[in-house]
């Protein structure tokens, strides 16, 4: 039995849009059941605020559901797109985008569902400022949802980018490693992110006039976590964009597929570490607001260590893309 292009193009395809949609399910789900789960906390609590709590509940549940949405659209157009099969490398695209967008939406789908669950047992603490606490709940989700957007950017990038004049090897390796680059590189910062935000709903709750201090350093906590999702998203351009001369050698391809996977993974512990040094920063401002500078500064400090892990992973990804 002999296949041609085109069929194997379709093979990827489907393969890849189950990975898409797939992966992308998990980190939606995750999230709104934890979502679900504080709802009913909050309303055994205050079952006169039920209403309240119940509609906090569906909005945060609907931040978390994007993510698996943004899979979703990558994983239809995977399914449903004629893909030119002029070349082999439309079999790794079309497999690298679906892996980018799935893993990409784990980290924000679970992130998401932690403000909105803190949102929600907020309410019955302090049903006067449900406004308030839904405002922070939504800001904090939308941050979550920035890595799952970076790797549908990676998503569409590989898919409608012209690869047809790039030799077959090692561009391949190139693709695959953008595609994993972006998509790992994703998880940690939506967590992160993610555990930040819920200690801002949390905070705002227990006190809610040094709610503005709180919202600052959530969002200053939140961009730094951010970063190495960045980082992905650079190591993804570098592979995308730069031609490789053509070779047959499985060591050049290899560097190029060790380079998306060393800056993917590298990445996860820093978004998720960050994320713990926020948390707490934003947890101590709200019990202590005079200190906020000092707190502040530790938290800066704390997650720049943090982050150089991160930036460990960065060098040795440009060193295995442009030295080795």
């Amino acid at each position: 039995m002999t296949f041609d292009i085109s069929t194997w193009v379709d093979v990827a395809a489907f393969i890849g849009g189950g990975l898409a949609m797939g992966f992308g399910a998990i980190g939606a789900a995750i999230g709104e059941g934890y979502t679900a789960a504080q709802a009913n906390l909050a309303i055994s609590r205050n079952p006169k605020l039920s209403g309240e709590v119940f509609k906090s509940m569906l909005m945060g549940q609907a931040i978390a559901e994007s993510a698996s949405i943004f899979a979703l659209v990558v994983a239809m157009l995977l399914l449903f797109t004629n893909f030119s099969a002029d070349s082999w490398l439309t079999v790794w695209v079309v497999l690298a985008a679906g892996l980018s967008m799935g893993l990409g939406a784990i980290g924000s789908g679970v992130g998401a569902g932690f403000p909105a669950g803190a949102a929600c047992t907020g309410m019955a603490r302090q049903p006067g400022i449900s406004n308030r606490l839904t405002t922070n709940m939504l800001i904090g989700s939308a941050v979550c949802q920035t890595p799952a957007i970076f790797a549908l950017v990676s998503s569409f990038i590989l898919l409608f980018t012209n690869f047809s004049d790039r030799p077959v090897s090692p561009t391949w390796a190139a693709i695959l490693g953008a595609g994993l680059a972006s998509g790992l590189a994703a998880i940690g910062a939506g967590i992160g992110s993610g555990l930040v935000a819920e200690t801002g709903c949390e905070g705002i709750a227990r006190q809610p006039e040094s709610s503005s201090s709180v919202t600052n350093v959530m969002l200053l906590g939140q961009a730094v976590t951010q970063t190495t999702a960045i980082y992905g998203l650079l190591i993804c351009f570098i592979l995308v964009f730069k031609e490789v001369p053509a070779t047959d050698s499985i060591a050049e391809a290899s560097a190029l597929l060790a380079a998306g996977l060393c800056m993917g993974i590298g990445a996860i512990g820093p978004g998720i570490g960050e994320g713990f040094t926020a948390r707490s920063a934003v947890s101590w401002v709200a019990r202590n607001e005079s200190a906020t500078a000092d707190i502040t500064r530790v938290m800066l400090v704390g997650q720049a260590v943090s982050e150089s892990t991160g930036i460990y992973s960065l060098v040795i990804a440009l060193v295995l893309i442009f030295v080795v």
